[in-house]
């Protein structure tokens, strides 16, 4: 009874309160300035934002990023309609008691969802066809997305090059997007008023982070920290990759997450080739060495981790050899990343940094780990952009240096999520055991 109490309350020491934790929604007044932003780039044409269709299943309702992003707002059927002329924004959606409480809203929100927003106008979704109608008298072009919506656990251009080949450019298919369906009938209801894509111009602003949205990725960083580490103390051989994953959701949500941020990836074995693997279908047997890729989401917001250790608690010679060299790159990085610099000069620098310290650069260890930038990382963990080609003050991206080797049923992957600042980086993600000795010291305390 003793012990289980202590475990009653160390747990308790650990996973604090899930309101403490910092509040999903942004001021309003952080909505209305990247209204703001995008009326700026688009002030020849209304703007037209498409929100998430409702669901079929019975999974919780999410918005999507683009929407959510400028509104605030997460309920099916919505529509933002920006009129940079008046300087209005209009939300056309169903904002009932009862829709809001089921999506997560507050009452608030259908109570007074001007005053709540800060949104304009709040009008019925049967009644855009004849507000367009009426401002097509002004503009001559209408703005929207014509790159696919994310959702929970999606990357925009990574589906839409899974919806081109399985279903627009599929033969037994042949459907358009959700997006370019919208855009179709824009064209079809509103002949002469041209239609353009405002995706690119959206996502511009995605890449550069405010200070309330770094804060929340801080806040998502602390609860990815601590899920990894519990998962570390529950490692051993015997235990399944399946019992490993749950932990990590567990955790993940106990801390406050609404969900994951992808599907939680555990390599091991055969399985480090699928360096995205998340079947779960292993047992950890003794001298297994894990790849353990995952991160949660908080308030849509994302962060990307990426842990590698042996299952019992010791490296090996060569396990040791390829970590270090990993972990070598990604501290590398963390010393170079700045405002300024470019892919080609930070992996020269890198090199020059790791040469120094004795590294032979040519060999073919150091030749198949790869160095300089990673993806963005925000609402999305593969976050719109793709990936930075100089950096600049705000952006956020995964330092990742990662390889493995199929012969040998070995990989590796050192990454935590990085903000660069106005004079370098910052480890969003800090707190980890990283080096060798601080991996096998946590093991053996465990």
């Amino acid at each position: 009874m003793r012990r289980l109490l202590f475990l009653i309350f160390a747990a308790l020491a650990i996973f604090p309160n899930p309101a403490e934790v910092c509040a999903q929604r942004f001021e309003k007044t952080e909505y209305a300035a990247r209204r703001d932003k995008l009326m700026a780039q688009h002030s020849d044409g209304l703007i037209i934002i498409m929100g998430a269709a409702a669901r079929t299943d019975y999974y919780r309702f999410f918005q999507n990023n683009n929407f959510m992003y400028l509104t605030g707002v997460a309920v099916p059927d919505a529509y933002l309609v920006i009129d940079p002329v008046r300087r209005e924004s209009v939300l056309f959606a169903t904002l009932t008691e009862y829709i809001v409480r089921d999506c997560g809203e507050p009452v608030e929100l259908a109570a007074d969802p001007t005053g709540y927003t800060g949104i304009t106008m709040v009008k019925k979704p049967s009644e855009m066809e004849d507000f367009l109608k009426e401002r097509q008298k002004t503009f001559k072009k209408f703005y929207t997305c014509f790159q696919p919506e994310e959702l929970p656990r999606e990357c925009s251009n990574e589906k839409l090059r899974t919806l081109n080949r399985t279903m627009v450019n599929n033969i037994w298919d042949g459907r358009m997007t959700r997006e370019m369906q919208f855009v179709a009938n824009l064209v079809n209801r509103f002949p002469g008023v041209g239609v353009e894509d405002c995706s690119n111009t959206i996502h511009e602003l995605r890449i550069i982070k405010s200070p309330a949205e770094i804060e929340l990725l801080r806040e998502a960083g602390k609860i990815g920290v601590k899920a990894h580490l519990e998962l570390m103390r529950s490692t051993r051989p015997g235990v399944t990759e399946r019992e490993l994953a749950a932990l990590f959701e567990y955790t993940c949500r106990r801390l406050g997450a609404q969900d994951l941020a992808y599907n939680t990836i555990i390599c091991t074995d055969i399985n480090h080739t699928n360096v995205h693997y998340h079947i779960y279908d292993r047992t950890l047997a003794d001298g297994d060495f894990l790849v353990v890729d995952a991160g949660p989401d908080l308030g849509y917001y994302d962060i990307d981790i990426t842990i590698t250790f042996p299952a019992n608690g010791k490296f090996t010679p060569r396990q040791k050899e390829i970590y270090e060299a990993s972990l070598a790159i990604h501290e590398a990085g963390l010393k170079v990343f700045r405002p300024g610099i470019d892919r080609a000069q930070a992996e020269k620098e890198i090199a020059e940094m790791l040469t120094a310290k004795g590294f032979d650069m040519n060999s073919s260890l150091m030749k198949a780990l790869r160095a300089g930038f990673g993806h963005y990382v925000g609402m999305a963990v593969h976050d719109v952009g793709g990936s930075p080609k100089v950096l600049r003050p705000g952006m956020v991206i995964a330092n990742e240096p990662y390889t493995y080797f199929a012969d040998e049923k070995l990989g590796v992957r050192v990454e935590n999520t990085i903000l660069i600042t106005e004079t370098g980086c910052e480890n969003l993600t800090p707190g980890l055991p990283r080096t060798v000795a601080e991996i096998e010291k946590f093991m053996k305390n465990r």
